[in-house]
């Protein structure tokens, strides 16, 4: 194995100041009905997540993945991937999907 395909298959990968804005904006839209109550950011190796909370105690409601190949973005409901997309914007609009069919009682 040569040090540059170990090296690739090593690369970390980390949220863009402008993605984080992205995220932390749909976040608190969601904070504001009521639907998320807390986040985390994990740095693995070869992904960067950003998940969300109804409870800080619980399993995340949804998880935002972003990997190296090519700027992939995938948003996860547990072992479910709802959507991948070569931009963020495009993954995030699984969001605006699930807002149209919010079910008021």
């Amino acid at each position: 194995m040569s040090q540059g395909s170990g090296a690739k298959s090593q690369q970390q990968v980390f949220w863009t100041r402008a993605e984080l804005q992205q995220l932390l904006n749909l976040y608190s839209t969601h904070v504001a009905n009521g639907d998320w109550r807390d986040y985390a950011i994990d740095h693995k190796k070869g992904i960067a997540l950003f998940s969300v909370f109804r409870h800080t105690m619980e399993r995340p409601m949804f998880s935002i993945a972003k990997k190296p190949q090519g700027q992939i973005y995938e948003v996860w409901q547990g072992p479910q991937r709802l959507k991948r997309s070569g931009t963020l914007k495009g993954a995030l609009e699984v969001f605006e999907k699930k807002a149209r069919l919010r079910v008021v009682s």
